[in-house]
């Protein structure tokens, strides 16, 4: 009985014996294992954030790429744009430049036909004038004004290469702007008479407005400002056997 006790309680201290050694050798092999865990579970985390500031700095560059691209499409929308108004006024310029050369051209054929229908301005001589009168600070032709100019027509109606100069004129009353404005006014009036009522070619008028220039009176009193209210007409002739058949004739007539 008391061998059997013995051998149980060395039994039971082998075993006790055994199993605290057993424990200790799993604990020296799993701190290793939880060492190295630890380790990378730590790396995992850090990996982890890595990631999330990447993920983030890749945001940050995929805004400011997309806002690289809006601008860039703005740009090239405005360079669109520009490109269009170039060409736009490209074509403005080209038909203006089109425009111009028609002009010179016309111009040109105008001073060709004129040069033909009239001949050399060295040929043509003074054949006659006159004068005609104008009412104060008025620019409208009077019956007696018309029937002046009628006659001046129906007396050379015979000349064939001539032109005629009409020159307008005012007293010096009022400022010269308003002169000039005037004896332009007066000057046109007698152009367009001629032109509607007597069928004359308009390439063989000129006309002008001279304001107070030129006065046919320097006087100061009524009579000399009246004179100067005034539309000299003038034909100029190149045909020889007219000129000299005739001498230049003047008319006038008293303005009121």
């Amino acid at each position: 009985m008391k061998q059997s006790i013995a051998t149980s309680l060395m039994l039971s201290g082998a075993l006790l014996v055994g199993g605290c050694a057993t424990k200790k050798y799993v604990q020296q092999t799993a701190a290793p294992i939880q060492t190295k865990v630890d380790q990378v579970a730590d790396q995992a985390n850090k990996e982890g954030t890595d990631i999330d500031a990447a993920k983030k700095d890749i945001e940050r560059h995929e805004t400011g790429i997309n806002a690289a691209k809006e601008r860039a499409m703005s740009a090239e929308n405005r360079a669109n744009d520009a490109k269009t108004a170039a060409d736009k006024a490209e074509q403005d310029a080209t038909q203006a430049q089109n425009l111009s050369t028609q002009n010179s051209q016309a111009i040109s054929s105008l001073h060709d036909s004129v040069n033909s229908a009239l001949g050399n301005l060295d040929d043509y001589k003074l054949q006659a004038e006159t004068v005609v009168p104008f009412g104060f600070n008025h620019d409208e032709l009077t019956s007696e004004a018309k029937e002046q100019l009628d006659q001046f027509v129906s007396q050379h109606s015979n000349a064939k290469r001539y032109f005629i100069t009409i020159e307008g004129y005012t007293d010096k009353t009022g400022t010269k702007s308003y002169n000039d404005a005037l004896s332009r006014r007066r000057a046109e009036h007698v152009m367009a008479y001629l032109i509607t009522q007597h069928s004359i070619p308009v390439f063989r008028i000129q006309d002008i407005g001279l304001g107070n220039e030129k006065p046919a009176d320097t006087g100061r009193n009524r009579a000399a400002r009246a004179k100067n209210r005034r539309v000299e007409v003038r034909m100029f002739t190149a045909d020889t056997n007219l000129a000299m058949a005739q001498q230049p004739t003047s008319q006038s007539a008293q303005a009121k």
